[in-house]
């Protein structure tokens, strides 16, 4: 199990200029617009995607990073990803927000959860039904483990895995209850043969109706039958 201990270099630079249109030729310039919510101020900037991109496909979402900043007179900032805004049509990132840390502080993240193996219960025919696809956890922004592994391997049907199965470092602290449910396999629902007090009742229903509907014929040429014929002129 990995962490982002190592932080990784990006380079950003001051956005005087803010609104619609200066994000629309910011991002023709191959920049993004990216707000830094930092200990003591907050700064507009802009950032490349592209570097961005490389830095968390290579070590998650929680990866730690070293920002410089062009036009900041402090030193790089140590900073997480906050969010970020996707366009509506497209994949591509529009916007970013990151939150500088202090390193000697902990800090409250969601990392992933890696689901290894396929369980002894699916290869049964079971389905896997996964609760939790993250876990809450408290710890210094060196020890962010890039993901949590759940093995599968030895779960069968009718078996769970909760949130105290887990192996989870030392000095990293899972907030979510030990006894919360992570995954389990269940055998898959099969459609339950009707009752043949049920398949019976349907049966009679049409047929209780269509002797209804012939009595309602009956009585109607019973009194056809019955009326006097009209008199002739």
């Amino acid at each position: 199990m990995s962490t982002a201990s190592t932080a990784s270099a990006l380079n950003g630079k001051l956005r005087e200029q803010k609104g619609r249109g200066s994000s629309q030729r910011l991002r023709n310039q191959g920049f993004m617009p990216a707000v830094l919510y930092g200990q003591k101020d907050n700064l507009s900037l802009a950032v490349n995607p592209k570097e961005l991109k490389k830095i968390l496909d290579r070590k998650g979402k929680n990866a730690l990073i070293d920002l410089s900043i062009e036009g900041d007179s402090g030193s790089s900032r140590k900073v997480l990803l906050k969010d970020y805004q996707t366009h509506p049509l497209r994949s591509a990132w529009v916007h970013v927000d990151f939150i500088e840390i202090d390193m000697a502080k902990k800090i409250r993240v969601h990392v992933p959860l890696r689901f290894v193996g396929v369980s002894a219960g699916e290869k049964l025919g079971g389905i896997a039904n996964h609760v939790l696809r993250s876990l809450d956890v408290e710890c210094l922004p060196a020890d962010i483990p890039e993901s949590i592994e759940v093995q599968m391997a030895e779960v069968q049907l009718g078996q769970a895995v909760h949130v105290s199965d887990l192996t989870i470092p030392a000095n990293v602290k899972a907030l979510n209850k030990p006894s919360g449910t992570v995954v389990s396999v269940q055998a898959e629902r099969e459609e339950q043969p009707k009752p043949a007090e049920a398949v019976a009742a349907e049966g009679a229903a049409p047929a209780e109706a269509a002797t209804a509907e012939a009595g309602k014929e009956t009585g109607k040429e019973k009194e056809a039958a019955g009326a006097p014929a009209k008199a002739g002129k």
